[in-house]
């Protein structure tokens, strides 16, 4: 599978990529094949299967209803979170479900959506079964799917092809970092040039530095927003709304602190996770629960580094899918999988990475920052008290950013020549991942998550 700077980035919804943006395009597929197999009309009656962490911390993540919502057409990057509330409210009143949105069928999360605790499917930690009865109660149709993280989403048939299929030959195929070095080196591009070269084949877009322009819009407008709210977050966890009184204080009590600037990065994350963890509309960045890191350093390239501009902002966010592409291809981005390190410590190896490359840092520079961002998060446990993406998620956006910056510095000031190559530090994540106990993994039984009462 070839991926795009756009599978990287995709506009969704929080709080969760794998557990909320995930199985709603999931429940998408499963209507979209009822359809195509002429079953949809048919259909009586739907049950969904929850199983490994989907079920252990599902009902914290909004895995419920994002499926439920994902069966009456909704899709991520177009749902409006307001809406999608009201109706998922409807249906809880109604005891009925716009199938598609276009015929009620009998729906009730008793009797028809199933969390089963401590099962997994054989695929992947994130696995669910979808199934269609008709009238009768006969089976129409089932099917597996895994939440792979970020968004992805593979079907059962999915995950037992082998080999590449892809069908576009990219003009600079590439597998690991050393296959960037060295294209780089042949060619004389950089980085993001290599990468958008490669974009304007896959052809997703005729108009990629608008559609570029318009991801970094919808990261700015989720900043804004969050700066803008107050209160608790939902939950139960009663944490309350931060982005907004530090927002007042910075502009309120400027240049009292020369660390100031690190206060500013501090908000812009917490703003896009506080809207993430509302359930607000965000973009993956590779993850909604790592969804900040990544706004908040390119908001800081874009407010506090001279000469920022649009080309800054596209070769950001084109180097920044880079590094990510070498993670999902050869690691995981999913904290089901490898723990927070695939979330945090890859959206922190992406923007330091990438924020090199718009200070000026050469392919071996932004290599190294790559590097640095994540050989300082291996080990990075996901273990969210409650189920919820709020304790430790949101402050652990802002470290992940802070850190992110510094090891961009840290690799400009270098001549790039260092001991651990990304892609020894990918794979070093890759199998400490596979070393991790699974209460560690985004299934709230160990860490934070049973060391502090939830209350």
């Amino acid at each position: 599978m070839s991926l795009s700077i756009f599978d990287l980035f995709k506009i969704g919804v929080g709080p969760s990529s794998s557990h909320t943006v995930g199985p709603m395009v999931a429940a998408n597929r499963f209507v979209d094949a009822l359809q195509q197999q002429g079953h949809l009309a048919h259909t009586h009656r739907i049950t969904i299967e929850l199983y490994g962490s989907l079920a252990m911390t599902g009902a914290g993540h909004a895995t419920d209803t994002a499926i439920m919502l994902g069966l009456m057409g909704q899709r991520p990057d177009q749902l409006d979170p307001d809406q999608g509330t009201k109706m998922i409210a409807r249906v809880r009143k109604d005891g009925e479900l716009p199938l598609a949105g276009q015929c009620n069928i009998p729906f009730t999360e008793q009797e028809h959506l199933h969390f089963y605790y401590g099962q997994s499917l054989p695929k992947h930690p994130n696995g669910m079964t979808l199934r269609a009865f008709d009238r009768a109660g006969l089976e129409l149709w089932h099917n597996n799917y895994y939440s792979v993280g970020g968004g992805f989403v593979l079907s059962e048939q999915e995950t037992e092809q082998t080999g590449d299929d892809q069908a576009v030959q990219l003009p600079y195929p590439f597998d690991n970092a050393q296959d960037l070095l060295d294209i780089g080196d042949r060619t004389g591009l950089s980085i993001a040039q290599i990468v958008l070269d490669n974009e304007h084949t896959l052809s997703r877009t005729d108009h990629i530095q608008r559609d570029l322009l318009h991801i970094w819009q919808v990261m700015a407008n989720c900043i804004e927003r969050g700066c803008q709210q107050t209160g608790i977050l939902p939950g139960g966890l009663n944490v309350r709304r931060r982005a907004y009184r530090l927002h007042q204080e910075l502009l309120n009590q400027p240049g009292q602190d020369h660390l100031e600037v690190m206060d500013w990065v501090n908000l812009f994350a917490i703003a896009v996770n506080e809207e993430n963890a509302d359930g607000g509309r965000v973009v993956t960045a590779p993850t909604n629960g790592a969804a900040g890191v990544i706004p908040a350093v390119l908001a800081y390239y874009q407010r506090f580094v001279p000469g920022s501009s649009d080309d800054g902002i596209c070769t950001f966010l084109a180097t920044a899918a880079a590094i990510g592409m070498l993670y999902k291809k050869n690691a995981s981005i999913s904290a089901a999988e490898v723990g927070c390190q695939g979330e945090i410590g890859v959206a922190c190896s992406m923007a330091a990475g990438a924020l090199c490359a718009v200070m000026g840092g050469n392919n071996r520079q932004i290599e190294n920052a790559a590097e640095i961002g994540m050989e300082h998060n291996l080990g990075l446990t996901c273990d969210p008290i409650a189920g919820l993406v709020q304790v430790p998620c949101i402050e652990r956006n802002t470290m992940g950013a802070v850190k992110a910056i510094n090891a961009a510095r840290l690799a400009i000031k270098g001549d790039g020549i260092h001991h651990v190559s990304l892609d020894d530090v990918i794979e070093t994540m890759r199998q400490t991942g596979l070393d991790m106990q699974d209460k560690y993994k985004e299934t709230a039984t160990g860490g934070l998550a049973v060391n502090v009462v939830a209350c």
